[in-house]
């Protein structure tokens, strides 16, 4: 809990997937919020209301017992860090007209990511 009584911001991720274990150890690293990553496999994802599906399907991020996924926690990442220009990055991924597009660039990512840097074989196993 910080100062203000609110919990650091959890990001729930495929542990599985070397390009979603790359990316979320490099928001931790460098996010200019504190942000806790988790591997779904590993949290306690009834503790959040989410399910297995819901966090093999997409990234996940959970802000004050809010739950963000997809392209729309991606811009959360963006919104919640003290810099003008990164919250301005996440409120234009989820304006009307660009949202659409953001979850399409979401969602080629998510499925293409055994090809991008740090992704591996196992990223392209399906899931159960």
């Amino acid at each position: 809990m910080s100062s203000q009584g609110k919990s650091k911001p959890i990001l729930i991720f495929d542990g599985d997937c070397g390009f979603c274990t790359t990316t979320a150890n490099w928001i931790e690293k460098r996010s200019l919020t504190p942000v806790e990553i988790q591997p779904y496999q590993w949290a306690k994802l009834a503790d959040f209301g989410l399910t297995e599906k819901e966090a093999a399907d997409k990234v996940q991020l959970v802000v004050d017992g809010k739950i963000f996924a997809g392209h729309h926690c991606m811009a959360k990442l963006f919104l919640i860090q003290p810099h003008v220009l990164l919250k301005f990055v996440g409120a234009v991924m989820v304006m009307p007209g660009v949202d659409p597009i953001s979850a399409k660039v979401y969602e080629w990512v998510a499925a293409n990511r055994h090809k991008l840097p740090g992704g591996t074989p196992a990223c392209k196993m399906p899931k159960k």
